[in-house]
């Protein structure tokens, strides 16, 4: 590959950045006046705090504000910039923000760290951490599997590790754990705010950190220093009262919030947790919420430090870093009013652009699914629901923990549900799988014997990996592919097909206990709070209500050596692993920049009708081995989309007439020269943070994606890469565009050079000869049109602009 090098022509000025943001790193901890000690991190934040307040005075601002503003490179700038004076800084303001650290999963690292690379730095700038958690398939066993993994995806893990060791990035290895639970045990403190290359990254929200989940490019800006750039979300005020009841566990509270707001409701929103309620929660449970704010599109939530907060830190023994969140809390700076200590949470008086109340007390579980994860069903109607709808009444299979809800609370709460069962005599009659989100829960869970509890009573314990909540699951039970049947999880996400692969299996989310009873029943018609179970003997058994452990009466255990983590100092000796032959890794060739002048002689590839997420556009599973090789895995493009003409999965007609799938189609065009450009409905990449969504069309020959609304990370990733994405302005015009027609753009040119100021319309030639102009929207912002400019992000990186 040619790379791309930072030190040449004008790229000097990222060098500076990169060396600025370094030097950053090694201040020493010291003193203010006469005060209290406080450590580098906070010390940042609070110059930049203090500094949030001289731009907006007594402004009243949220928890999310608070932390976020004071991640700014420049708040001056940020913060008045077409923000009337900073009194209109939501939704409108461009912030370009420096964060503390980024965190990669290994299926998307590949693709960063290849980037990453193309820039020929010694180190990141801010530290980082790469977590090998997708690559591992669930099946037979935690053992069985994650030799099975590592052997097939040895040389992944190599690159990963030896990438690591070159550029002084921490590497967890495969069985270490899922990146999120491993960040909010390790990483996680009150204030920060990280990248995470994955939708869920917002997890650590749980523990009062700012986490967002980008694509690799975004990543690899912040990894080389150069400030991130986010629309300012507006905020979305989430007010708890009262109390759970018995079955009722946090995991119903964003179920419930996620019937409310659908798949769409908090784009451009952070979603923010505040009341009294929310002292009663616990931090994983805290978490759990907060993970599941990706489904409703949110850019991050996040909920105010507590005791439970500070009990989690001891917990997992970063009892300094307790310590220091109340030092900084109390920490008087200058002037002694109230506004100049940095609080944990909202100021008195902060307002909400939306405000929804849930009582807690009030609250009953919830299933969600299947299918979205947005269609709720209070428990005590799903039976009723199931019937109605006819869905599948036998339970294929039950499967608790991942990221989601694999926390010490959560295991013990349903452990608590076994243990009654199995005095009963009963055990699960549908399949009932645990994954351990953490290798410090799992072992912690094997000291404490509720791991046992689970085994005897014919549970299956899977690796400390993502395994059937991303695809990676080879069912043991003979459904076969086109088998309608009914799966309950305390998964995040259950879009068709991503479990199993086998688009007839209905996904219903729920908390772990629910699942857990129903994994018993065998039945999705089974409410354990109203039914009986028969027991073996002839008699009836009505579940207790669940209780469980907020934490461990001891700390927890760290578990096996080989799992720990490798951190090191960066080694400019170390050579990272990618063979030239490999089919799993390949190194990146830029793409080109945008032509000079609009776009002309466009095709529409295919038109798409209906939910159209990330795991249509790139689906996982299988295909995750492909991660780090664009041309390869490219071959899997919109293969599960479904043609808005024909009705037909993965089907594109040539001008010819001639039948193709979707990428072999993409594939055609791309030889032949041809740009393309997709027309979609709603949400257009709703669902992960996955970046091949972005490159893969890019890699074959896309310009432009028109739909009718763009899910938030997709949008952007889409900019990154060079291609253009528009909204219609009116959305009837969808109608009025179909696959083969052909397209030239009309003032995008213009507005990309006015660095994105400017209307965009299409001019559409339809095969009559006819010709319609549709008017678009756009949210491009300067530093983006750049991007598009350049041919993506990393190529503008190379000119250090």
């Amino acid at each position: 590959m040619r790379p791309i090098d930072l030190a040449s022509r004008s790229g000097i000025a990222l060098k500076r950045a990169f060396h600025a943001q370094r030097a950053r790193r090694l201040v020493s901890t010291r003193h203010y006046s006469n005060g209290p000690l406080l450590p580098p991190t906070y010390e940042t934040l609070y110059n930049k705090y203090s500094e949030v307040r001289r731009v907006l005075g007594a402004q009243r601002l949220t928890l999310a504000e608070k932390i976020l503003y004071s991640h700014l490179d420049n708040v001056e700038e940020s913060l008045l910039t077409n923000t009337t004076g900073g009194r209109d800084i939501r939704g409108k303001a461009n912030l370009k923000l420096k964060p503390d650290r980024v965190n990669m999963q290994d299926a998307s690292a590949q693709m960063a760290l290849l980037q990453f690379m193309s820039c020929n730095l010694p180190q990141t700038a801010i530290p980082a951490s790469i977590h090998c958690d997708h690559l591992i398939v669930g099946a037979r066993g935690a053992d069985d599997d994650l030799s099975a993994g590592i052997k097939t995806n040895h040389e992944v893990f190599d690159f990963l590790e030896s990438a690591g060791k070159k550029y002084g990035i921490d590497f967890w290895p495969p069985g270490a754990g899922i990146i999120h639970q491993t960040v909010l045990e390790n990483y996680a403190l009150p204030g920060l705010m990280m990248l995470g290359t994955d939708s869920h990254s917002p997890n650590a929200g749980g523990l009062c950190t700012i986490t967002i989940g980008v694509g690799g490019a975004d990543a690899v800006e912040a990894l080389v220093g150069a400030p991130w750039e986010l629309k300012a979300p507006k905020i979305l005020g989430v007010r708890l009262t009262g109390k759970l009841n018995d079955w009722v566990s946090p995991k119903d509270v964003i179920l419930h919030l996620a019937g409310l707001l659908t798949v769409r409701g908090g784009t451009g929103y952070i979603v923010e947790y505040f009341g009294p309620g929310v002292e009663t929660l616990s931090c994983t449970g805290m978490a759990t919420a907060c993970n599941m704010g990706a489904e409703i599109g949110a850019t991050t939530s996040i909920f105010p430090f507590t005791e439970a907060s500070a009990r989690y830190l001891r917990a997992t023994r970063r009892e300094q870093a307790a310590t220091n969140a109340e030092l900084f809390q109390n920490f008087p700076g200058a002037g002694s009013a109230e506004d100049s200590f940095f609080k944990f949470k909202a100021d008195e008086g902060a307002q909400y652009d939306e405000l929804i109340e849930i009582n807690l007390s009030e609250l009953e579980p919830h299933i969600n699914g299947p299918f979205t994860p947005d269609l709720s069903t209070p428990l005590s109607k799903f039976k009723d629901t199931v019937k109605q709808e006819q869905w599948p009444e036998k339970l294929s299979a039950g499967l608790i923990g991942s990221c989601t809800n694999s926390s010490y609370e959560d295991m013990t709460r349903v452990e608590s549900m076994v243990k009654a069962a199995e005095e009963a005599g009963l055990k699960p009659t549908a399949d009932f799988y645990i994954t351990p989100g953490s290798e410090q829960i799992r072992a912690t869970l094997e000291r404490d014997g509720t791991l046992e509890t689970f085994t005897e009573a014919g549970g299956i314990v899977l690796s400390n990996a993502c395994g059937p909540c991303i695809g990676q699951w080879q069912r043991q039970d003979g459904v076969e592919k086109g088998t309608l049947n009914a799966i309950l999880t305390s998964y995040n996400r259950n879009f068709r097909g991503r479990n199993d692969g086998n688009p007839d299996t209905m996904n219903f989310l729920a908390s772990p206990e629910i699942v857990t009873a129903m994994a018993f029943a065998g039945s999705t018609t089974f409410n354990p709070i109203t039914d009986s179970l028969t027991t073996p003997d002839g008699k009836e058994f009505r579940f207790p209500a669940p209780h469980g452990l907020e934490g461990p009466k001891t700390p927890f255990v760290a578990g096996k050596e080989v799992f720990k983590v490798q951190s090191q100092p960066p080694n400019p000796n170390v050579e990272v692993a990618i063979s030239p032959s490999s089919e799993r890794l390949a190194l990146l060739e830029p793409f080109d920049a945008f032509p000079q002048g609009d776009l002309t002689g466009l095709r529409v590839l295919v038109k798409i009708t209906g939910k159209c997420t990330t795991d249509t556009i790139s689906a996982a599973g299988p295909w995750l081995k492909y991660k780090g090789h664009l041309p390869n895995i490219s071959a899997n493009t919109l293969n599960t989309a479904i043609n808005a003409a024909t009705g037909e999965v993965n089907v594109a007609y040539d001008l010819d007439g001639s039948k193709h799938t979707i990428p072999d189609l993409a594939k055609k065009w791309k030889e032949q020269g041809q740009p393309w450009l997709v027309v979609a409905e709603h949400n257009y990449g709703e669902g992960s943070a996955r970046e091949h969504a972005a490159l893969q069309p890019r890699y074959l020959g896309a310009r432009v994606i028109v739909c009718k609304s763009f899910a938030r990370i997709h949008e952007t990733n889409l900019k990154k890469q060079g291609v253009v994405p528009l909204t219609f302005a009116e959305e009837a015009d969808y109608d009025k565009i179909e696959a083969g027609d052909e397209v030239e753009t009309v003032g995008l040119y213009d507005m990309l050079k006015n660095g994105g100021q400017g209307e965009v319309s299409l001019r559409v030639k339809k095969a009559s000869g006819d010709v319609v102009d549709i008017k678009t929207k756009h949210a491009v912002s300067k530093d983006q049109a750049g991007f598009i400019l350049a041919g993506s992000a990393l190529n503008l990186l190379a000119k250090g602009a």
